[in-house]
């Protein structure tokens, strides 16, 4: 089989050995979890339970706040505690329930039970994915239902499952291709059923051979699904690239796969969907990596959502002496912590731990000197040298109009080759930022 890919894109070291022989081990279960009500894209959940209530695992503990959304579940059973103002891996302090674990209880799934899912029409299907209040895990926590609902006038041809984890360090995917292969196959028969789609692709990259010969292996002879070996390359797992490897579609700027006939969701939300109607557990518990140089012991582990940042690195023996940076996802796109009290939350795939010599901290910044290696680098084809330096004079409007900026991923490939050391992304960012409160504000004036 020959690797398919996406023209630009780096090439960063992979750094994945530590991890990617690790067999999922679950950590005890935490004395508390800390649910925040927003740890996903759109709007907060809204609390059903108070202070004093006694929950069981899996059940539901607050419902959805609105369509873009999802509700939240008791990931450990025990004693709501509080809710009140936590720490959140975001940097803010936000809403949540505080449940202090019932160390007497065997902790069984709250209603556990298999799913007739053959016998539901594609709207129950669709009902009961929202209910188990799946998010993306490949890191964007974007709601599962929301992309798998398709509007009227769509239609989708091809499901294009997302196997590639290009993120340095990250091998959670990895594990779970190995370890999960029925999970995911039983996943991906809902969710094609769900869609009405005529075929399902699995995307994984050639640092996984292991994965790709044995999910190829044990492909369900009655299942229209085909592994397609991409080249390892970031941002290989990123929706639009992954897109044009697999299908040679190119997603127009502004639009989304499902204008492409084509929906994609992480491998390992289409593992949990397969839980969830195997035997009922909704999104409790995730699979982490933890790894880098600054662990001591780096493990793959199943994790109860709301577990303490803290509580997991102490399981993992705790960090060495020259650790000077812990990040929520990988090297490229993950967010620093500053906080070890930060509870693990449905999107985190990945904790990694730096030294000083790996950690990205400050460094001397250069004038441009228009190399244009940012250009040969963006996946999207944007002008990261022009955009720099109108982000430089604060000309956003201008990088809104002229220069495509809504349509950068964020991925960080031009901060990464830019000799100069031009951080290109966060300038990026924060003219996002401002765009994006003007037009609020604006919004609201003309309300």
């Amino acid at each position: 089989m020959s690797a398919k890919t996406f023209r630009h894109g780096v090439h960063p070291p992979e750094n994945k050995g530590l991890t990617e022989g690790r067999l999922i081990e679950r950590i005890p279960m935490p004395a508390e979890v800390v649910l925040p009500l927003s740890q996903h894209l759109g709007a907060p959940s809204v609390a059903l339970v108070k202070a004093g209530d006694r929950v069981y695992r899996g059940q539901l503990i607050a419902k959805a706040g609105g369509f873009v959304s999802v509700p939240l579940h008791a990931s450990v059973t025990g004693k709501v505690k509080a809710i009140e103002l936590r720490h959140h891996p975001s940097g803010r302090m936000v809403e949540s329930i505080v449940i202090a674990t019932d160390p007497s209880s065997p902790q069984t799934l709250h209603n556990e039970e298999p799913v007739d899912w053959e016998s539901m029409p594609a709207e129950q299907l669709l009902t009961m994915v929202k209910e188990g209040g799946f998010v993306g895990l490949g890191g964007a926590a974007f709601p599962t239902h929301v992309k798998l609902s398709v509007p009227e006038g769509k239609h989708v041809q091809y499901f294009l499952v997302n196997g590639c984890e290009c993120e340095p360090y990250l091998t959670t995917d990895h594990r779970i291709m190995l370890d999960w292969a029925d999970a995911i196959f039983l996943g991906i028969r809902i969710i094609q059923k769900l869609l009405g789609a005529e075929k399902t692709f699995i995307g994984v990259e050639t640092n996984k051979w292991d994965a790709i010969r044995g999910l190829q292996d044990r492909v369900p002879a009655d299942l229209p699904c085909e592994l397609v070996p991409l080249e390892t390359k970031y941002p290989q797992g990123a929706e639009k690239m992954l897109v044009t490897a697999v299908l040679q579609r190119e997603i127009p700027s502004g639009k989304l796969p499902l204008d492409a006939q084509v929906v994609v969701q992480n491998v390992g939300t289409v593992a949990g969907i397969g839980e969830l109607f195997s035997f009922g557990q909704p999104l409790i518990e995730r699979v982490i990596t933890v790894t880098g140089p600054g662990i001591k012991q780096p493990s793959t582990l199943l994790v109860p959502v709301g577990t303490a940042l803290q509580e997991i690195l102490d399981y993992c023996g705790g960090i060495t002496e020259d650790a000077s940076q812990i990040l929520f996802g990988g090297p490229m796109m993950g967010t620093p912590q500053y906080d070890l009290r930060v509870p693990v939350t449905k999107g985190v795939s990945g904790i990694v731990c730096l030294t000083s010599k790996q950690a990205a901290g400050p460094r001397q910044e250069y004038a441009c000197i228009r190399c244009a290696s940012c250009l040969d680098a963006c996946p999207v084809f944007l002008n990261p040298t022009q955009l720099g330096a109108l982000a430089r004079m604060g000309r956003y409007d201008e990088m809104l109009e002229n220069y495509h900026l809504m349509d950068c991923m964020e991925c960080g490939s031009c901060s990464y080759v830019c000799p100069s050391n031009i951080p290109l992304v966060q300038r990026f960012r924060v003219a996002k930022g401002v765009i994006r409160e003007e037009m609020a504000r604006k919004k609201n004036n003309a309300a």
